[in-house]
């Protein structure tokens, strides 16, 4: 059993090696993490990395007062089971609705599309439908497929970004892994795209329901496992 808490401690100490800066984007913005399956710690991690307050969402209680949700990779119908099962889709849904940001890596974006594909399709997966995108799950084949490729991404900007005692600088760049990813083979009129790997979409964002601005965050890559924290801040400043 994961001693998250223990973790969680290990992170803020390494949150506090880093500029002010960089901790002020996260300061006092409180993110979820969807506590079912995939890379939770590790998401967690580069959060706090960025000064945000993390919540460990495994309740519905566990989503009062935050102002993001990530919905980590998986298996997307075995996620999609959990959260009928606890009860938490229906409140995460209305949450969105109501301007909640959400960020969904790998098997979560494909949980926030309009329409899936592949594998049967959206069988045994009941999506939120909040991103006017179609994906196509397990796109690029088997685990043994899986690939890390720098995409440029130009949201992010050039500019220095911290995990650990590793340093990027400059760096335009995004080092994105995809592990037995999917693809966007399509979005709508009013997502925005926001990186492209062989033409293939990577990467994209949206608005859904009340919302005053973007409030849905795609990509089809793992940002979690690398060393650069640039898009979970870019994340928390849609959240904030």
């Amino acid at each position: 059993m994961r001693n998250a808490e223990t973790k969680t401690q290990k992170s803020k100490l390494k949150a506090q090696n880093h500029s002010s800066k960089v901790k002020a984007v996260g300061r006092k913005v409180k993110i979820g993490v969807l506590d079912i399956q995939g890379s939770v710690e590790e998401h967690a991690m580069m959060l706090e990395e960025c000064g945000a307050e993390v919540v460990f969402v495994k309740t519905v209680r566990d989503l009062e007062n935050i102002r993001g949700l990530i919905i980590p990779g998986g298996e997307s119908t075995h996620i999609s089971m959990m959260l009928k099962r606890g009860g938490l889709f229906d409140t995460i849904k209305k949450k969105i609705k109501s301007g909640m940001a959400v960020y969904g890596t790998c098997a979560g974006a494909i949980l926030l599309a309009k329409k899936i594909l592949g594998d049967n399709g959206s069988i045994g997966v009941k999506s939120f439908n909040v991103i006017d995108a179609e994906i196509e799950r397990n796109a690029y084949g088997r685990q043994t497929d899986s690939f890390e490729v720098d995409v440029e991404i130009p949201v992010l900007g050039e500019k220095v970004g911290y995990k650990g005692n590793v340093t990027r600088k400059k760096v335009r760049d995004f080092p994105a892994i995809f592990i037995r990813a999917p693809k966007i083979k399509s979005v709508g009129k009013n997502v925005e795209i926001l990186a492209k790997y062989k033409n293939e979409i990577v990467m994209a964002e949206g608005k859904f329901g009340n919302a005053q601005k973007n409030n849905i965050l795609i990509s089809t890559f793992h940002p979690e496992l690398t060393n650069d924290i640039r898009v979970h801040e870019y994340f928390i400043k849609m959240a904030a």
